[in-house]
Protein backbone atom coordinates (compact mmCIF):
# COMPACT_ATOMS: atom_id res chain seq x y z
CA UNK A 1 0.00 0.00 0.00
CA UNK A 2 1.24 3.69 -0.26
CA UNK A 3 0.18 6.80 1.65
CA UNK A 4 1.55 5.45 5.16
CA UNK A 5 -0.58 3.11 5.60
CA UNK A 6 2.17 -0.23 5.35
CA UNK A 7 5.47 1.71 6.29
CA UNK A 8 6.88 -1.07 4.40
CA UNK A 9 7.88 -0.23 0.13
CA UNK A 10 6.37 -3.33 -1.76
CA UNK A 11 9.66 -4.89 -2.78
CA UNK A 12 9.90 -5.83 -6.78
CA UNK A 13 8.02 -9.64 -6.27
CA UNK A 14 5.32 -8.36 -4.66
CA UNK A 15 4.78 -5.87 -6.99
CA UNK A 16 4.94 -7.98 -10.16
CA UNK A 17 2.62 -10.38 -8.29
CA UNK A 18 0.42 -6.91 -8.15
CA UNK A 19 -2.05 -7.59 -11.53
CA UNK A 20 -3.53 -4.14 -11.11
CA UNK A 21 -0.21 -2.46 -11.29
CA UNK A 22 -0.28 -1.71 -14.48
CA UNK A 23 -3.87 -0.76 -14.23
CA UNK A 24 -3.19 1.59 -12.02
CA UNK A 25 -0.41 3.32 -13.76
CA UNK A 26 -2.67 3.62 -17.03
CA UNK A 27 -5.71 5.01 -15.04
CA UNK A 28 -3.54 7.49 -13.74
CA UNK A 29 -2.36 9.20 -16.91
CA UNK A 30 -3.06 13.04 -17.19
CA UNK A 31 -6.93 14.15 -18.72
CA UNK A 32 -6.76 14.60 -22.39
CA UNK A 33 -4.12 11.99 -23.13
CA UNK A 34 -4.86 10.43 -26.39
CA UNK A 35 -6.46 6.73 -26.82
CA UNK A 36 -3.46 6.06 -28.95
CA UNK A 37 -0.86 6.91 -25.97
CA UNK A 38 -2.97 4.70 -23.70
CA UNK A 39 -2.68 1.68 -25.71
CA UNK A 40 1.33 2.32 -26.52
CA UNK A 41 1.84 2.35 -23.06
CA UNK A 42 -0.29 -1.16 -22.70
CA UNK A 43 1.29 -2.62 -25.53
CA UNK A 44 5.36 -1.77 -24.02
CA UNK A 45 4.71 -2.81 -20.93
CA UNK A 46 2.51 -5.36 -20.27
CA UNK A 47 5.04 -7.93 -22.01
CA UNK A 48 7.74 -6.41 -18.88
CA UNK A 49 5.63 -6.62 -16.34
CA UNK A 50 4.58 -9.96 -17.01
CA UNK A 51 7.87 -11.59 -17.39
CA UNK A 52 10.74 -9.55 -16.24
CA UNK A 53 11.35 -8.17 -12.64
CA UNK A 54 10.77 -4.34 -12.55
CA UNK A 55 14.97 -4.63 -11.56
CA UNK A 56 18.00 -3.06 -13.72
CA UNK A 57 18.67 -7.21 -14.49
CA UNK A 58 15.23 -7.31 -15.30
CA UNK A 59 14.95 -4.34 -17.98
CA UNK A 60 18.47 -5.10 -19.27
CA UNK A 61 17.15 -8.84 -19.79
CA UNK A 62 13.96 -7.23 -21.49
CA UNK A 63 15.65 -4.80 -23.73
CA UNK A 64 18.14 -7.64 -25.10
CA UNK A 65 15.33 -10.00 -25.45
CA UNK A 66 13.73 -7.38 -27.86
CA UNK A 67 14.27 -8.21 -31.95
CA UNK A 68 12.32 -4.87 -32.99
CA UNK A 69 15.96 -3.04 -33.54
CA UNK A 70 15.20 1.42 -33.03
CA UNK A 71 11.83 0.03 -31.85
CA UNK A 72 13.72 -0.64 -28.60
CA UNK A 73 13.39 2.92 -27.48
CA UNK A 74 10.16 2.97 -27.66
CA UNK A 75 9.97 -0.01 -24.66
CA UNK A 76 13.19 1.82 -23.04
CA UNK A 77 10.82 5.25 -22.99
CA UNK A 78 7.62 3.52 -21.79
CA UNK A 79 9.14 1.79 -19.13
CA UNK A 80 11.02 5.44 -17.99
CA UNK A 81 7.63 6.86 -17.77
CA UNK A 82 6.24 3.60 -15.66
CA UNK A 83 9.41 3.22 -13.17
CA UNK A 84 9.35 7.21 -13.09
CA UNK A 85 5.72 6.92 -11.56
CA UNK A 86 6.98 3.67 -9.51
CA UNK A 87 9.06 6.27 -7.47
CA UNK A 88 6.65 9.43 -7.48
CA UNK A 89 4.36 7.30 -5.55
CA UNK A 90 6.03 5.16 -3.71
CA UNK A 91 5.53 1.60 -4.64
CA UNK A 92 9.51 1.49 -4.72
CA UNK A 93 12.41 3.78 -3.28
CA UNK A 94 15.18 2.74 -5.92
CA UNK A 95 15.53 4.17 -9.44
CA UNK A 96 15.93 0.15 -11.69
CA UNK A 97 16.71 2.41 -14.25
CA UNK A 98 19.84 3.76 -12.66
CA UNK A 99 22.11 0.94 -14.10
CA UNK A 100 20.30 0.27 -17.67
CA UNK A 101 21.81 2.47 -20.44
CA UNK A 102 19.96 4.13 -22.87
CA UNK A 103 19.20 1.88 -26.48
CA UNK A 104 21.41 4.04 -28.85
CA UNK A 105 19.01 3.88 -32.06
CA UNK A 106 20.92 3.02 -35.98
CA UNK A 107 20.71 6.14 -37.60
CA UNK A 108 19.11 5.21 -41.23
CA UNK A 109 17.46 7.46 -44.13
CA UNK A 110 14.15 5.92 -43.38
CA UNK A 111 11.90 5.93 -46.84
CA UNK A 112 9.81 9.04 -48.01
CA UNK A 113 7.45 9.68 -50.86
CA UNK A 114 8.23 11.73 -53.96
CA UNK A 115 6.09 13.57 -56.00
CA UNK A 116 6.06 11.06 -58.57
CA UNK A 117 5.45 7.76 -56.41
CA UNK A 118 2.64 9.91 -55.01
CA UNK A 119 1.01 9.99 -58.38
CA UNK A 120 1.69 6.71 -59.40
CA UNK A 121 -0.09 5.25 -56.23
CA UNK A 122 -3.19 7.35 -57.02
CA UNK A 123 -2.91 6.16 -60.64
CA UNK A 124 -3.02 2.89 -59.43
CA UNK A 125 -5.85 2.98 -57.30
CA UNK A 126 -9.32 3.22 -58.95
CA UNK A 127 -11.49 3.41 -55.59
CA UNK A 128 -12.61 7.60 -55.53
CA UNK A 129 -11.84 7.32 -51.71
CA UNK A 130 -8.67 5.51 -51.65
CA UNK A 131 -7.27 8.36 -54.13
CA UNK A 132 -8.38 10.97 -51.92
CA UNK A 133 -7.07 9.22 -48.52
CA UNK A 134 -3.77 8.93 -50.27
CA UNK A 135 -3.63 12.29 -52.04
CA UNK A 136 -4.63 13.74 -48.27
CA UNK A 137 -2.03 11.74 -46.64
CA UNK A 138 0.81 13.36 -48.84
CA UNK A 139 -0.97 16.66 -49.15
CA UNK A 140 -1.38 17.53 -45.69
CA UNK A 141 1.56 15.21 -43.78
CA UNK A 142 -1.57 13.97 -41.34
CA UNK A 143 -0.93 10.89 -39.17
CA UNK A 144 -3.01 8.47 -39.20
CA UNK A 145 -5.37 9.05 -36.07
CA UNK A 146 -5.75 12.55 -37.43
CA UNK A 147 -7.04 11.28 -41.03
CA UNK A 148 -9.24 9.10 -39.52
CA UNK A 149 -10.88 11.56 -37.32
CA UNK A 150 -12.05 13.64 -40.22
CA UNK A 151 -15.48 14.97 -40.66
CA UNK A 152 -16.95 16.76 -43.38
CA UNK A 153 -17.59 19.84 -41.20
CA UNK A 154 -14.09 20.08 -40.69
CA UNK A 155 -12.99 20.74 -44.23
CA UNK A 156 -12.85 24.31 -45.02
CA UNK A 157 -13.25 24.66 -48.56
CA UNK A 158 -11.99 28.49 -48.83
CA UNK A 159 -8.62 28.13 -47.35
CA UNK A 160 -8.00 24.54 -48.49
CA UNK A 161 -7.37 23.62 -44.83
CA UNK A 162 -9.17 20.65 -42.67
CA UNK A 163 -9.19 20.95 -38.64
CA UNK A 164 -7.98 18.43 -36.88
CA UNK A 165 -7.02 17.45 -32.95
CA UNK A 166 -3.28 16.51 -33.05
CA UNK A 167 -0.77 14.43 -31.44
CA UNK A 168 -1.53 15.36 -27.63
CA UNK A 169 -5.28 16.23 -27.60
CA UNK A 170 -3.93 19.82 -29.65
CA UNK A 171 -5.96 21.18 -32.58
CA UNK A 172 -4.22 22.41 -35.40
CA UNK A 173 -5.10 23.08 -39.56
CA UNK A 174 -3.86 20.94 -41.55
CA UNK A 175 -3.32 21.84 -45.41
CA UNK A 176 -4.06 20.35 -48.26
CA UNK A 177 -4.15 21.14 -52.54
CA UNK A 178 -6.19 21.60 -55.19
CA UNK A 179 -5.55 18.05 -56.34
CA UNK A 180 -6.97 16.70 -53.05
CA UNK A 181 -10.08 19.31 -53.18
CA UNK A 182 -11.46 18.30 -56.56
CA UNK A 183 -10.75 14.35 -55.52
CA UNK A 184 -12.94 14.99 -52.03
CA UNK A 185 -15.72 17.20 -53.82
CA UNK A 186 -16.01 14.16 -56.04
CA UNK A 187 -16.03 12.07 -53.15
CA UNK A 188 -18.22 13.75 -51.03
CA UNK A 189 -20.37 14.61 -53.64
CA UNK A 190 -21.57 11.05 -54.39
CA UNK A 191 -21.35 9.46 -50.44
CA UNK A 192 -23.09 10.14 -47.14
CA UNK A 193 -21.08 9.39 -44.37
CA UNK A 194 -21.38 7.91 -40.81
CA UNK A 195 -18.42 9.16 -38.32
CA UNK A 196 -15.29 10.71 -40.28
CA UNK A 197 -15.66 10.60 -43.84
CA UNK A 198 -14.48 7.24 -45.07
CA UNK A 199 -16.65 5.06 -42.82
CA UNK A 200 -13.29 3.47 -41.81
CA UNK A 201 -10.92 3.26 -38.67
CA UNK A 202 -7.30 3.25 -39.30
CA UNK A 203 -7.34 -0.83 -39.89
CA UNK A 204 -8.95 -0.32 -43.24
CA UNK A 205 -6.24 2.42 -43.93
CA UNK A 206 -3.68 0.57 -43.19
CA UNK A 207 -4.81 -2.45 -44.94
CA UNK A 208 -5.69 -0.63 -48.28
CA UNK A 209 -2.20 0.97 -48.09
CA UNK A 210 -0.65 -2.52 -47.41
CA UNK A 211 -2.57 -3.75 -50.60
CA UNK A 212 -1.47 -0.73 -52.60
CA UNK A 213 2.74 -1.03 -51.29
CA UNK A 214 2.41 -5.12 -52.81
CA UNK A 215 1.34 -4.39 -55.87
CA UNK A 216 3.38 -1.02 -56.53
CA UNK A 217 6.37 -2.09 -54.48
CA UNK A 218 6.24 1.81 -53.05
CA UNK A 219 6.71 1.72 -49.11
CA UNK A 220 3.52 3.64 -48.59
CA UNK A 221 2.96 2.92 -44.86
CA UNK A 222 1.31 6.01 -43.53
CA UNK A 223 4.45 7.48 -41.52
CA UNK A 224 6.56 7.44 -45.35
CA UNK A 225 3.29 9.63 -46.55
CA UNK A 226 4.63 12.05 -43.40
CA UNK A 227 7.79 11.76 -44.29
CA UNK A 228 7.60 12.89 -47.79
CA UNK A 229 5.20 15.59 -47.12
CA UNK A 230 8.37 17.00 -45.07
CA UNK A 231 10.97 16.27 -47.54
CA UNK A 232 9.15 17.61 -50.67
CA UNK A 233 8.26 21.24 -49.28
CA UNK A 234 11.90 21.00 -48.12
CA UNK A 235 13.31 20.60 -51.66
CA UNK A 236 10.60 23.18 -52.77
CA UNK A 237 12.16 26.09 -50.18
CA UNK A 238 10.36 25.79 -47.22
CA UNK A 239 12.46 26.69 -44.03
CA UNK A 240 12.07 23.57 -41.21
CA UNK A 241 10.10 26.03 -39.36
CA UNK A 242 7.34 26.59 -41.92
CA UNK A 243 7.66 22.66 -42.20
CA UNK A 244 6.87 22.21 -38.59
CA UNK A 245 4.15 24.35 -38.26
CA UNK A 246 1.98 22.74 -41.37
CA UNK A 247 2.60 19.24 -40.62
CA UNK A 248 2.17 19.75 -36.30
CA UNK A 249 5.23 19.14 -35.36
CA UNK A 250 6.37 20.71 -31.57
CA UNK A 251 9.80 21.19 -32.39
CA UNK A 252 12.50 20.80 -35.04
CA UNK A 253 14.08 17.70 -34.04
CA UNK A 254 11.94 15.42 -36.24
CA UNK A 255 11.82 17.68 -39.22
CA UNK A 256 15.14 17.67 -39.48
CA UNK A 257 15.30 14.02 -38.82
CA UNK A 258 12.39 13.95 -41.53
CA UNK A 259 14.67 16.00 -43.66
CA UNK A 260 17.77 14.74 -43.69
CA UNK A 261 17.52 12.17 -46.72
CA UNK A 262 17.34 15.45 -48.56
CA UNK A 263 21.32 16.74 -47.96
CA UNK A 264 22.41 13.41 -48.89
CA UNK A 265 20.02 13.50 -52.49
CA UNK A 266 21.34 16.79 -53.05
CA UNK A 267 25.09 15.98 -53.05
CA UNK A 268 24.43 13.14 -54.67
CA UNK A 269 23.28 14.89 -57.47
CA UNK A 270 26.30 17.24 -57.42
CA UNK A 271 28.19 14.46 -57.48
CA UNK A 272 26.64 12.64 -60.02
CA UNK A 273 26.61 16.27 -62.50
CA UNK A 274 30.70 16.78 -61.82
CA UNK A 275 31.78 13.31 -62.06
CA UNK A 276 29.94 12.42 -65.81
Amino acid sequence: MVGGSNPLTPTFTQLQKNPSLLTKFLSSRREGISTRTIEFYQDCLTPFVKHYSITSEGVNSFLANLTCGNAKLNYYRAITVFVHWLLRTGYVKDNPLAQVDKPKPAKRILPSLTSEQVQCLIDTVSDIRDKAIISLLADSGMRLNELTSVKASDIDWSSYTITIIGKGNKQRKAPFTERSAKLLQVYLGDNHHNGNIWNMGRYGVQTMLKRLEAKTGIDCNPHSFRRGFACNLHKRGLSTLDIMHLGGWEGLDMVLKYTRSITFEDCLEHYKSVNS
